[in-house]
Formats: structure tokens, sequence, C-alpha cells
């Protein structure tokens, strides 16, 4: 029996480098969709790489094309919510053209393929109740929020008038060590790594009292997988279910780094933004009744993972 194939768009990214070495250590076929070719892709144990941009329609139609692939993950979009203000038309374009495009050339190309769509808790913003959950109102409060918001449509849409087996993946904060360095989580392990290391003196931040829902981007990689998997296609909330604030990030990193965070974190009302209207909170029951899944890796392991890496990449850089 031949090994399913699957195409992960953003493949580079920190929930597509994972979702690959889950999906090869599984045994499957994965090609990665990227920007430019890369020099070696079997150096991360995928089968191939094939060249495609979401604002270019015709490559990502190519990509279907050549690999027919048995599932598509679709991952790959600006991830920066504060960017889309500046290119509010680039990123409606990349983030629902490309996800219409994507899902057009499955139909016309490999019309049984299982489609995860990664969307995002930014489509409920001013939802007016918390915790969201499948059916909670979308008020999206950003362009980004509104291009998600958008995509999520056009997966319910196409899975309604082409039968498609495609879900959307309603994604809250999720972090690792891979977690770029301008994603708040990462500057906080960075900066708790740098203090503990003698290199910086003082972390600056924002509203500590702002919240957020944290889980681990491994996690969220194990449900893109099931919601792939299970017998029918659904819309996902995959989240922790659990509100933590900034401050409780500070405390989780610096409890990491073995050091108190007294007299090292100050507070630029510059960095505050006013209040949400509604709390982010993500409700995953339906993802645990009809998935069985859960957040399963404890925050503070989350954030010691990163923590470490910070200090070996910072402990071993020039000085």
């Amino acid at each position: 029996m031949a090994a399913i194939r699957s195409l992960i768009t953003g493949v580079s990214g920190q929930d597509g480098s994972y979702l690959a070495e889950a999906l090869v250590a599984a045994g499957q076929d994965v090609v990665g969709l990227v920007r430019e070719r890369e020099p070696d892709p079997a150096a991360a144990g995928l089968s191939g790489l094939v060249v495609g941009d979401l604002g270019d329609p015709a490559s990502l139609r190519r990509a279907v094309a050549d690999v027919r692939p048995d599932a598509v993950y679709h991952l790959a979009a600006p991830t920066f919510v504060p960017d889309s203000w500046r290119d509010p038309t680039g990123t409606l374009a990349a983030i629902a053209g490309g996800t219409a495009t994507l899902l057009a050339a499955v139909v016309e190309t490999v019309p049984d393929a299982r489609v995860v769509v990664a969307t995002s808790a930014e489509i409920f913003g001013d939802a007016g109740e918390s915790p969201q959950n499948e059916r909670s109102p979308m008020r999206p409060r950003s362009p980004y929020g509104v291009a998600k918001l958008a995509a999520h449509g056009i997966v319910q849409t196409m899975r309604e008038h082409h039968g498609l087996h495609v879900s959307s993946a309603i994604t809250f904060n999720h972090e690792s060590p891979r977690r770029p360095a301008r994603f708040l989580p990462r500057k906080v392990t960075r900066g708790a790594a740098a203090i503990k290391l003698g290199l910086e003196q003082e972390l600056v931040l924002g509203d500590l009292a702002a919240v957020r829902d944290w889980c681990d981007a491994r996690d969220v990689v194990r449900g893109l997988q099931l919601m792939a998997a299970a017998d029918t296609p659904g819309d996902y909330v995959l989240a922790s279910g659990v509100a933590r604030t900034v401050q409780d990030l500070v405390d989780a990193a610096f409890a990491a780094a073995g050091i108190s965070s007294d007299g090292r974190v100050r507070v630029d009302p510059a960095f505050v933004r006013p209040p949400e209207a509604t709390q982010p909170l993500g409700d995953p029951a339906a993802a645990l009744a009809h998935l069985g899944w859960r957040a399963e890796i404890p925050f503070e392991q989350t954030i010691a993972d990163m923590l470490a890496v910070d200090l070996a990449e910072l402990g071993s850089s020039d000085r």
C-alpha cells in the first residue's frame, strides 16, 4: 500500500516544521510548499519541495497538480497581526485569496483529498462572549482577523458545495522554541535568558494584566493531524481553555531561568494597548468530544523549552 502523500504550505514555519516531522515519523511522504526552493529537502526528511506563493494563483494550482496529495495542510499566511494594518490589501489577498485558490485546485485535481486550513482566534475579535467556541459571534478587529474570517467562510462554503473533506483549525496562541522573536512569548523568554546571562538588565513590556490563551504548537500540530484523519470534516477551536496573563508568562520564564523578576521588568506605557472588550479564551470542548484532542503539554514546560533554546543561543553568541 502506497504511503499517504501530504502537502504542507508554510512548511518552514513553526507549525509547518513540527507537522512535517510528525508526518514523516508516521511514515508519510511529505512535500513542502516554499517560496524559494531550498537546497536539501531530505535534510528535514521531506520527499520534496515545490515552489509556490500565496500571491501567485498559478503556482498554487501547479503545486497541487504536480504533487497530487492525499492530504493538504494549508498553514502558510502572514502571521504577525500588526503588519496587516500596513498592508490590508495584501493580507486579504494572501490569506483569503490563497485559501480560495488552493481549495479550488483541490476540487479540480484531487477532490478526495483531506484538507485542513489554519485559521485563527482573531476571527472572534469582539465576540461579546468568553470563552469562544465554534458557534461564537465573529467580529474581527484587524485586517488579519477579517482575512482569516474570509478564509474560514471559504472553507465552510467549499465543504458544503463540493463535499470536500476540508476543516478549519481555529487556533489560539500557540508557542514553541521555533516561535520568532517578534512575538511576545519569545520576547519574554529571550529577555529572561539575556538577564540570566548578564547581557541585559531589564525587560521592557506593555500591559502585564493582558490575557491570552496560550498552548504548545506541538499540541496544535497533533490536532491538525486528527482533523485530517477524522471520518467527517469540521471546524474546531484548538486552545488550552486556560486564561493566562502576561505576568503569568513573565513568572514562568523567570522561574525557568532560576532568577527573580523583581526590579527587572519595566512597563512602558507606549506598549500598553487599550483593554480588549472580549477576553480571548478558547473553548476546546468540541475538539475533545469529536477528535479526542486536548492540550497536553504544560504551559510551564513550553516556556522552559523556549528559555532553554534562548539560553543556548545567547550563550554561544559572540559578546
